[in-house]
């Protein structure tokens, strides 16, 4: 009987093993894919001429969550190794509907903090954009992101740590989701 190369201790060296470990992780969790890109990169120039780069774009959804939620990843291969993060992405309010950027963050920062895995590094983002130059700037989108890097020691721990991880991060997404305190950042069209 052959072993599933899925679940080898072996550290993961390419960018499709680390695909599959990410999407076992998260589809164990309940998550659906609902895309998948990939890009191969040769012409580089400047301090990266002659690198090449594999990359691969993933998004899930969550069945009885809307559209207003994803879980985005992205991992990376380059010639220094691979690289990945998951991002929970929420469609938030108007800029109209945050009132203080920085107190968004705090809060945000502050409902993530004891939920997400613990030692890792987890960035939030705060993003807001405007669909054209003449839109008032109060009716601005937001979108939050928070992110979780996959770390390189778990990356060489293998498939099955790495899939440990992801589904470690994508239960802490799904009870950010379910927080009471987040409903002050969703948009008027997300229904939790």
């Amino acid at each position: 009987m052959m072993n599933d190369p899925s679940s080898s201790p072996e550290p993961v060296l390419t960018l499709e093993p680390l695909l599959e470990a990410v999407r076992e992780g998260l589809e164990a969790e309940g998550w659906e894919l609902s895309g998948l890109q990939k890009t191969t990169s040769y012409e580089f120039e400047g301090r990266w001429a002659g690198d090449s780069s594999r990359s691969a774009y993933l998004f899930f959804h969550r069945p009885g969550v809307g559209d207003w939620a994803s879980i985005d990843v992205f991992l990376d291969e380059t010639s220094k190794g691979l690289k990945g993060n998951l991002a929970l992405v929420i469609d938030g309010p108007a800029l109209e509907g945050i009132s203080d950027a920085g107190d968004a963050l705090g809060r945000l920062g502050k409902l993530a903090g004891p939920i997400l895995p613990a030692g890792y590094r987890t960035p939030l983002t705060l993003r807001y954009r405007l669909s054209s130059l003449e839109e008032d700037p109060a009716e601005a989108d937001s979108e939050i992101r928070f992110k979780l890097l996959i770390p390189g020691k778990a990356i060489q721990a293998g498939s099955l740590a790495i899939s440990a991880l992801v589904q470690a991060s994508s239960q802490g997404f799904l009870s950010i989701l379910l927080a009471p305190e987040l409903r002050p950042f969703l948009s008027s069209s997300s229904d939790p």
